[in-house]
């Protein structure tokens, strides 16, 4: 299976917000350390780690929402590293992201259709209401949900929306960064379902952000595991659940709640 995405020697470096400095700039801290990886067309990837261990970081440097400080990232054959922004418009459709909370990624003035038609104008995509009603159609939406606005909607339903605005676009590779944290269980299982049908109807590559392992182990074939900006394992997920190799890995298998309190993780 080729490979979507080559990621070599990461390295991405971010002002330190948390530092109030009375003169000049914040200190800059290193949140990924040299990040090697590849993610293969149509696979379903997982990034797992605790807070501040980069995987959001990381999510969106892969989508160029952030500029690595050095290393590479080449998308389907094309080093996007670096790219001005009009050098990497024709390619960015390709890529889209699925944001982790929908009400402040949705704006809250514009009905559902607009929220959706938004990115095919910006591309200069045609057929824009057929995009629209055939996005409504793949997430579970009725058409007439273009109308709405999103405070009619609830927190699975906007989620949707989210869904739908970025494979309106027909694009390649979906980043969901902790897409179904914020959403009750039902909800849940209810939009992890959906991405896998997504995954197998549209031979979508997926990397899904998340620090909710039981999610990761429903949804992902491979696990990329960070822990302070670094990778400690990167392998199929069945076997990381099996043989965790890294104590940290091991950390975040313990953490995972139980439905029964005697069973033991083996």
């Amino acid at each position: 299976m080729a490979d979507l995405y080559t990621v070599t020697d990461l390295h991405l470096t971010l002002a330190d917000m948390t530092a109030k400095p009375l003169f000049g700039a914040a200190p800059r801290i290193e949140i990924l350390k040299g990040l090697t990886f590849t993610i293969p067309k149509g696979a379903v990837v997982g990034i797992v780690g605790g807070s501040g261990s980069g995987k959001s970081t990381l999510g969106r440097a892969l989508v160029r929402l952030l500029e690595p400080s050095g290393g590479s990232i080449r998308f389907d054959g094309h080093d996007i590293t670096g790219l001005s922004e009009p050098a990497l418009r024709p390619l960015r459709r390709r890529f889209q992201m699925i944001f982790q909370d929908p009400m402040s990624s949705l704006n809250p003035r514009h009905r559902v259709g607009t929220i959706i038609a938004e990115p095919l104008r910006l591309h200069g995509m045609d057929a824009i209401q057929s995009r629209i009603a055939r996005a409504l159609d793949h997430v579970g939406l009725p058409q007439g949900f273009a109308s709405r606005y999103p405070h009619e909607l609830s927190g699975g339903q906007r989620q949707r929306v989210g869904i739908a605005r970025a494979i309106a676009l027909e694009p390649d590779f979906i980043l969901a960064d902790e897409i179904v944290s914020g959403l009750d269980v039902s909800s849940q299982a209810q939009v992890l379902n959906l991405l896998e049908r997504l995954v197998a109807d549209l031979g979508l590559t997926l990397a899904f952000i998340s620090h909710d392992l039981s999610v990761i182990r429903r949804l992902c074939q491979r696990t990329i595991v960070l822990h302070q900006g670094r990778i400690v394992e990167d392998r199929p997920t069945a076997q990381l659940f099996a043989d965790p190799q890294a104590a940290y890995t091991r950390e975040l298998l313990e953490a995972i709640p139980l439905p029964d309190p005697d069973q033991i993780w083996v």
